[in-house]
């Protein structure tokens, strides 16, 4: 087909995209489409935006690297409660980095624009709080609270203080979430119904056994700070530096990682949240006193809305899984289904079943006694749209976009509303889990029934 005439044949079919994104279709057989999803980077040349980084651990030190990559930014104050941490920010971007142990120090300078926390989960709303306070804007890692009554305090203080506060779900800015939106609104799919998510690990460092450093003890790391707003007790390495496996720090299987599905499917689907949760699990393989599960299923039930129809949503995530493909959301609609991927996404489309013989043959064979053969199920439309091979990240298209925020005036993509929405099913997944018992949930009003 001639480029003009397979780009009509394409808008006409709805999978051309719009807005941020343009497709393009590379090849084709008789089964499958493959388009590639290129982004259109905006770029906003205004004056230097000024980053103070609150955890330097590895999201941290991921966060700003992908802050930094966009133009006219500058690190200028960092905070870690451990030292070899800060000794490595001096070593890898400079000694004109302001470093300290305490966030308030951080906040009270005034070359700090925007703060990152990437932080432990029980210091995520407080520091918030100071953050916006203080008159900064904030980027707060996933989830942007440690339990379901933080939410609504930190929301009150955002409403107030006329800044902006992004919610670090990177997926909330990938090409995948974007066209799976955009597909399912145009019906790709019919009628959604059903929801999976997985989220598979089989290695240590997938499991939370993080590395201890050697001069990880009590005259390097501030440990009173740390258990200042919990359960006090004696300084314990494995407390600080794999704070995941235990509840006064962490937000376990689905803290840490549901929150990312979560956000995904309500950003595709527009919607507000489950009204029922329960889950089930158990710690199977992972038996080194961490007070949180390996293995993690959960159920939800989402209501019909103006938004979108009820349907089910399961998740699931084992940490001793090396055979199952990683983060993938599947929506199951009543014409077809969707894999859903941070920068793929496979459409496949049901074609139905077709006759082996034509109805005269038919026909004649019945008139003549025989019966008819079997009819034949074809497979499926199948269309994968992949980014192209320069895409520089979901990360980085994260804090770009709170960059332009920023400078536009704009609202964020992942406000602490939304984020709340998505970490609040999350979190009583851990309450339902230690209960045994079913949630009742209202996503609209942010409040357990």
């Amino acid at each position: 087909m001639k480029t003009s005439s397979r780009r009509k044949f394409l808008k006409k079919a709805g999978l051309v995209s719009a807005g941020l994104f343009s497709t393009n279709e590379l090849l084709s057989n008789t089964h499958q489409k493959v388009h590639i999803l290129q982004r259109k980077y905006q770029s906003e040349n205004l004056e230097t935006i000024r980053y103070g980084l609150i955890g330097a651990g590895g999201m941290g030190l991921s966060n700003i690297r992908n802050a930094l990559r966009h133009n006219n930014t500058q690190l200028t104050a960092v905070c870690d409660l451990y030292e070899g941490r800060l000794k490595a920010i001096k070593r890898d971007f400079g000694s004109s980095v302001f470093l300290t142990k305490k966030h308030e120090e951080l906040l009270n300078r005034d070359d700090v624009d925007i703060v990152i926390i990437a932080t432990s989960d029980h210091w995520h709303m407080q520091i918030g709080i100071d953050a916006l306070k203080a008159g900064k804007h904030v980027y707060c890692e996933k989830p942007v609270v440690h339990s379901i009554k933080e939410g609504n305090k930190l929301i009150d203080v955002w409403n107030k203080s006329g800044k902006k506060f992004m919610v670090g779900s990177q997926g909330m800015s990938s090409p995948g979430n974007e066209k799976a939106k955009e597909l399912l609104a145009k019906g790709a799919i019919g009628e959604l119904n059903y929801a999976e998510a997985i989220y598979a690990r089989s290695s240590s460092s997938g499991a939370w056994q993080y590395r201890i450093p050697k001069d990880g003890n009590q005259s390097t790391v501030d440990w009173e700070r740390y258990i200042s707003n919990t359960t006090k007790r004696a300084f314990d390495p494995l407390r600080f530096f794999r704070w995941r496996n235990y509840v006064d720090y962490g937000t376990g299987m689905s803290g840490d990682l549901f929150v990312h599905l979560f956000t995904s499917l309500h950003f595709v689907v527009d919607s507000l949240g489950p009204d029922s949760i329960s889950s089930l699990g158990g710690l199977r393989y992972w038996k080194d006193g961490r007070e949180v599960p390996d293995v993690m299923l959960g159920i939800f039930n989402y209501p019909d809305t103006q938004q979108h129809p009820g349907f089910n949503l399961s998740l699931y995530c084992n940490f001793v899984d090396p055979t199952t493909e990683n983060n993938i959301l599947r929506l199951v609609g009543s014409k077809g289904a969707m894999d859903v991927g941070w920068e793929t996404v496979r459409l496949k489309q049901h074609k139905g079943v077709v006759e082996s013989i034509t109805p005269e043959e038919r026909k004649k064979m019945k008139l003549m006694g025989y019966s008819t053969p079997r009819k034949k199920m074809l497979p499926p439309k199948e269309s994968l749209f992949k980014v192209d091979n320069d895409y520089k990240g979901v990360l980085y298209d994260h804090h770009g976009a709170l960059i332009y925020a920023i400078k536009t005036d704009s609202q964020v993509v992942q406000d602490p509303i939304f984020g709340f929405r998505a970490a609040a099913p999350a979190l009583l997944c851990n309450e339902s889990y230690h209960s045994k018992k079913m949630i009742q949930w209202d996503p609209k009003n942010l409040k357990v029934l």
